[in-house]
């Protein structure tokens, strides 16, 4: 099987035989370290009592995001809200570009548990639910963690290779999973077609993304979020089985 368009080769230092040279920090990232962070050896390693601290750190940067620009949030801003000291936050990190870094890497493994959706059942009636399941449970993961898809994204544009590297991993598992199901759907189907099941899913997983990414601008333009998810369900049904989806909208248990 291919590697999916989304796999992460931001470790690789030679591209075609030249040497490439890794960029540092995006320069907007850069605009928002600050002085006295001291030098990373002095970094320091925690224990429980320590954990919970750092913990308590980067779950009020992760609040402060949600609100404030980043270009705007200052360490003092991190450690008042943590009920700590700019010098309790130097202590576990150098500046607020590797507090960003560390939300994004959680972030990433958080994005498991959409490979798990993906591998649900997709034979029958469940698959209509299955492909509901998976779009509905991708919106929820992207609203809930849009702050920090928000500084990823931007890095990422600016050739942070870091971030980038990061959010290839976010959506890798995911990418890798749904071309693991089309390629199987394929194999048993009697009517077999041409479908390149990594490209199919890698377009699937973009469409995905950007969709939740816009959500909020399709909703101002009066496109309701659960008529967006049934349209990409849509989709994700037919390029999954090779059928016309059923009818309706497929009952989650409650769920809307």
């Amino acid at each position: 099987m291919r590697q999916s368009c989304f796999v992460d080769r931001s470790h690789e230092s030679q591209v075609q035989g030249v040497q490439v040279a890794m960029p540092g920090p995006s320069s907007s990232l850069r605009a928002i370290q600050e002085v006295g962070g001291g030098s990373s050896g002095d970094r320091r390693i925690p224990g429980r009592r320590g954990q919970e601290t750092r913990d308590r750190l980067l779950n009020s940067t992760a609040k402060l995001l949600v609100n404030t620009s980043w270009r705007d949030i200052k360490i003092i801003d991190i450690a008042r809200e943590a009920n700590t000291s700019p010098a309790t936050f130097y202590q576990y990190f150098e500046n607020l570009e590797q507090a960003i870094l560390e939300l994004a890497e959680r972030l990433a493994g958080d994005a498991q548990q959409l490979a798990e959706l993906v591998a649900g059942q997709w034979k029958g009636d469940q698959a209509w639910e299955t492909a509901y399941r998976v779009i509905q449970g991708f919106m929820e993961f992207w609203e809930s963690n849009r702050h920090i898809f928000r500084v990823v994204d931007l890095a990422t544009e600016e050739g942070d290779l870091r971030f980038r590297g990061l959010r290839t991993r976010a959506l890798n598992a995911i990418t890798v999973a749904l071309s693991a199901v089309i390629n199987q759907a394929q194999g048993e189907a009697k009517n077999k077609t041409d479908l390149d099941p990594m490209a199919t899913a890698g377009v699937i997983v973009a469409m995905m993304v950007n969709v939740a990414a816009h959500r909020h601008g399709f909703e101002f333009w009066g496109m309701k979020t659960a008529s967006l998810v049934d349209s990409q369900a849509r989709i994700l049904y037919w390029s999954v089985t090779g059928k016309t989806p059923p009818p309706g909208r497929p009952d989650l248990g409650g769920q809307s």
